[in-house]
């Protein structure tokens, strides 16, 4: 452990108080962790899963499966037996064994050779076309028997064999990731209510062999038995606004003390007057109030307000039969998620032993330029698979920063550990220069490698780039870090000159080729618009006049500030009155929109920024203007949502699918008939005028969905909006969108593992499960623009992603 964490923890040890956290449990669990130097263990969770599993069964029926041997087929590496060596029905069970890894290169496609694995494993179950419409759940346990292995999991397919899918069913089949504890029956299911199940024509499990690291066995070993369909009781939902019968939805972590404190129910038409909140201490009531029934752009809704109760505490909420876990009121009631989701990055290092999880990492993977070879090995892996991007490493850095100077007043264990986290991130950053304006950029990956230099599975395709935005952001965030990272003379003034040389050679490479240049658009840059490119460019400028207190910075931060505000809207639209948002670039044919990263925030960071550093500038007046019609607009959008505080993604134009350039640039992956889609997906949004309709949800179509990092940057730039105007409902806006993950959404669940409750399992299938996780973000079906978010265990959408948690951080620890 750092020697500053020993002797912070020692001294307040003597003095008999603890700075970590207001939780004394979660304090423990820090320190076992050596303040997250190891993963942290959380007991006894309140997961999806372990509340799901306790649902009342109403009719069962056994599945036959285990010996009837002609009919399972296994095909890809490993096999398929028989066996009696563990079984918990007694009759014995199915045994899947494969290797690890093979001893040949791993292959992948012809446009992205090095996004491969060494194949799969798979073994499948046909099924004659059964109806299965009676039942709502399959379940089934899996004994993982891999004592060298330090992360498990399996997917679970499923197949229907109907030619149509019929009205009330969102699929006919799928794959479900299943995380596992090694060495125990792990009791496991899927929820079938989506599925169409009047033809099932095949189960079965699979797994792709990825390789090992070096604290990797040679094989995988999976025991499967007791299968059986269950119909139960209340099913959850997986679509739509309206939370599921005989539920409390609300924030799950707890609510800010003098704020609003608000919860939906749904008590299956029982239509209750009076609701209660309850201190958990004694049982006494301590506030109670009548539910009144609201009607809204989604729907009708039954909701309990509790705002004017301002006591800190611990409580639950009672209405009728119905109750809710307890949950604080507090003034500091993110802190607990802080340290969760620090534990998550923590946990995505590359580069570095993550005990139980895996060995030092990729340092056989490597970058080539000019002659010059560098190890891609650092920072954190960036999402559930083992990719690695520089410059989103480089936003959580950013994020951690911000997180260190919010807290270091307030808490200064948890702001020294950010801090330390940032500078792992920050080292990845800086290694990665070529120092002539190109960097290595990305590296799309799904295995592990030997560890080995110059053996056979070595990979030297990490992508190498000169990209004049991405300089303009390096360059910010390393005057930012530069100005930030305290009793570190060689390090900050390090910073200082790279962040001055990686904006000259953006300059540089601006006045040579303009606007540009993204030219892999598996790189989440790829869906930069010319407005975000300026603002960012003024933004970088400012952090280094503020860093230099040279005029040449705050010459050139004026200067690109121009076109960005010279790209705001400011006609209203329609009765709604909406204005203030961005186009794409000055012609005004594009509204700016973010379907997967995003980077909303930047516009007014780079507004903020110059009001402070420039406060007399004669332009003063206009900046604060567009900072003013940009917080009107994010007013304006909250009622589309209610009841829930979710931000809306924003207007649309009708004709935005006819600028070829720059849809191709926001959807990857688009089916042929996009611009078709486009159409209906807008018609499912609200009607502003004749051309602009606003959607809840983005406009997307390929896997890349899931709105976390959208909706999590258009409240940090409400925030930033409220602090500078002094705007208390700005401000608040930006909390109802950590109110929104935490469970105040329509499935009541929270989308951090260990923070507050109901949080489900995601798909993270190379470093398992993590506390603090968070997934790329709740989805829509199909064409609606509705909420979805089922069980089903799959990427994009419950993909986990360091992007999020850093959004989380950057906005979370601003109350």
């Amino acid at each position: 452990m750092n020697l500053i964490f020993v002797m912070v923890l020692w001294g307040h040890s003597i003095l008999g108080q603890s700075f970590i956290s207001s939780d004394s449990i979660l304090n423990s669990k820090i320190i076992e962790s050596g303040v997250i130097h190891r993963p942290l263990v959380m007991d006894d969770l309140v997961t999806y899963e372990s509340l799901s599993l306790n649902k009342k069964v109403l009719l069962r029926h056994k599945l036959e499966v285990i010996k009837d041997s002609s009919n399972w087929k296994h095909s890809g590496e490993g096999k398929l037996t028989f066996s009696m060596d563990k079984t918990i029905s007694g009759k014995g069970s199915l045994k899947i064994e494969a290797p690890t890894y093979l001893d040949n290169r791993a292959v992948g496609s012809a446009s992205d050779p090095d996004y491969a694995t060494y194949g799969e494993s798979k073994s499948l179950y046909k099924i004659n076309e059964e109806n299965w419409e009676e039942f709502n759940r399959i379940v089934f346990n899996i004994y993982p028997d891999n004592p060298e292995n330090g992360v498990l999991n399996i997917n679970f397919t499923i197949k229907n064999n109907s030619e149509d899918l019929k009205e009330g069913y969102n699929r006919q089949e799928g794959d479900h990731l299943i995380h596992l504890e090694n060495g125990k029956w792990n009791t496991c299911y899927l929820d079938l209510d989506e599925y169409q199940r009047n033809q099932i024509s095949e189960i079965g499990f699979y797994f792709t062999i990825k390789g090992k690291n070096i604290m990797t066995g040679d094989s995988t070993v999976f025991y499967l038995d007791n299968f059986e369909l269950q119909k139960v009781d209340n099913p959850e939902i997986v679509s739509g606004w309206e939370p599921r019968n005989n539920s409390i939805v609300y924030s799950t972590t707890g609510y800010k003390i003098n704020g609003k404190k608000r919860a939906l129910i749904n008590t299956a038409g029982k239509d209750p007057k009076q609701f209660s909140l309850i201190n958990i201490k004694n049982n006494h009531t301590v506030f109670s109030g009548s539910t009144k029934k609201i009607s809204t752009s989604t729907g009708d809704f039954e909701i309990i307000d509790f705002s004017e109760f301002n006591r800190k505490g611990t409580f639950y909420i009672k209405v009728e039969h119905l109750t809710t876990p307890p949950f604080s009121i507090d003034s500091d009631i993110w802190e607990s998620s802080l340290w969760k989701t620090l534990n998550f990055i923590f946990c995505q290092r590359c580069g570095y032993t993550i005990a139980n999880k895996h060995g030092k990492c990729h340092e056989d993977l490597f970058s080539e330029h000019n002659g010059e070879r560098i190890s891609y090995s650092g920072g954190w892996h960036d999402a559930g698979d083992l990719s690695q991007q520089t410059l989103q490493t480089a936003d959580v850095v950013y994020s951690l920063l911000e997180g260190y100077n919010n807290l270091k007043g307030k808490n200064p264990i948890l702001a020294s550990r950010m801090l330390e986290e940032a500078e792992w991130g920050l080292d990845f950053v800086l290694k990665n220069r070529y120092g002539d304006g190109f960097r290595a950029s990305s590296m799309g990956l799904l295995i592990w490698l030997d560890g080995r230099v110059d053996s056979f599975d070595d990979i030297n395709s990490v992508r190498v780039q000169n990209m004049t935005f991405d300089n303009f952001l390096y360059a910010a965030y390393e005057a930012y870090a530069a100005l930030t990272i305290p009793d570190n003379a060689v390090l900050a003034e390090y910073l200082r000159k790279v962040a001055k040389e990686d904006f000259d050679y953006a300059i540089q490479r601006h006045e040579l080729v303009g606007f540009g240049e993204f030219h892999s658009f598996y790189e989440h840059s790829y869906n930069t618009s010319k407005s975000q490119y300026m603002a960012t460019a003024s933004w970088a400028a400012s952090m280094l006049f503020k860093l230099t207190n040279d005029p040449y910075y705050a010459q050139k931060a004026v200067e690109f500030i121009e076109y960005m505000i010279a790209c705001q809207n400011i006609i209203p639209i329609g009765r709604s009155g909406i204005k203030g948002f961005f186009y794409r670039d000055i012609t005004k044919k594009v509204i700016v929109h973010y379907n997967h990263q995003s980077r909303e925030q930047v516009y007014m960071q780079a507004l903020e920024s110059l009001c402070t550093v420039l406060p007399n500038h004669p332009d003063n007046n206009k900046w604060i203007e567009s900072i003013k019609s940009y917080g009107e607009y994010i007013k304006k959008l909250m009622p589309y949502t209610a009841p829930y505080g979710m931000l809306s993604a924003g207007v649309y134009h009708e004709r935005e699918a006819e600028d070829v350039e720059s849809f191709d640039h926001q959807h990857l992956f688009m089916p042929p008939d996009a611009k078709e889609l486009f159409q209906i997906q807008l018609k499912g949004g609200v009607q502003l005028d004749n051309e602009h309709y606003l959607k809840r949800f983005p406009v997307w179509f390929s896997i890349f969905n899931g709105n976390m990092a959208i909706h999590l940057s258009m409240g940090k730039a409400a925030v930033i909006c409220g602090k500078i105007l002094n705007d208390q409902e700005l401000k608040d806006i930006g909390l109802e969108q950590l109110y929104w993950v935490v469970g105040f959404n329509p499935f009541g669940q929270s989308l951090i593992r260990g923070e507050g409750n109901n949080f489900p399992q995601m798909d993270n299938f190379s470093s398992g499960m993590a506390i603090g996780e968070m997934p790329v973000g709740i989805r829509t079906l199909g064409n609606l623009d509705v909420p979805y978010w089922p069980q089903t265990n799959t990427s994009c959408y419950k993909e986990v992603w360091v992007t999020s948690a850093g959004k989380w951080i950057s906005l979370a620890s601003e109350f």
